[in-house]
């Protein structure tokens, strides 16, 4: 009997997930779209606190993440190289999401010298719908209501 060989990609994400938000779940299901298996790396916490003023801690945000339903896993990324993962993951697609600054080209040619070949990195669109749709907004949001009621029923649902 012989076993079928199925060519199944995988797709790779990464960001910080810090608060979960609809423009997450946004960019991991249209991650997850590109392939059979979604595998996604959180950022550490030593190498973004310097610039971003993070809620939640690494391991929190990767076990939340982990637990979506189109998540294969989720791993933290590296205290070294960013490609660490890349060679961990072994992907055939990455994802950046729209306001991820990378660029495309110059990505692919970072991956093609460090000896990856074959990779496509593809940018997730932007997320339309209102709301409060980054962790920053969220965060400023709580900020602006300090004092202030700032939980609300289902019936009197206002974000402002």
């Amino acid at each position: 009997m012989t076993t079928l060989q199925i060519d199944m990609k995988r797709v790779m994400a990464q960001g910080v997930f810090d608060i979960l938000h609809s423009g997450h779940l946004y960019y991991l299901s249209e991650s997850a779209k590109l392939g059979e298996e979604l595998h996604v790396v959180i950022a550490r916490d030593s190498r973004i606190k310097d610039r971003k003023n993070i809620f939640m801690e690494e391991n929190e945000r990767r076990e939340i993440v982990e637990a979506m339903e189109m998540v294969n896993s989720a791993i933290l990324g590296s205290e070294g190289s960013l490609f660490d993962s890349v060679k961990k993951i072994e992907p055939d697609i990455i994802t950046l999401g729209y306001d991820q600054e990378f660029d495309i080209n110059l990505l692919e040619d970072q991956l093609r010298e460090a000896g990856f070949i074959g990779i496509e990195v593809v940018r997730v669109k932007k997320y339309e719908r209102e709301g409060l749709r980054s962790s920053s907004r969220i965060k400023g949001n709580i900020r602006s209501k300090e004092g202030e009621e700032i939980f609300f029923s289902r019936k009197e649902r206002k974000i402002s």
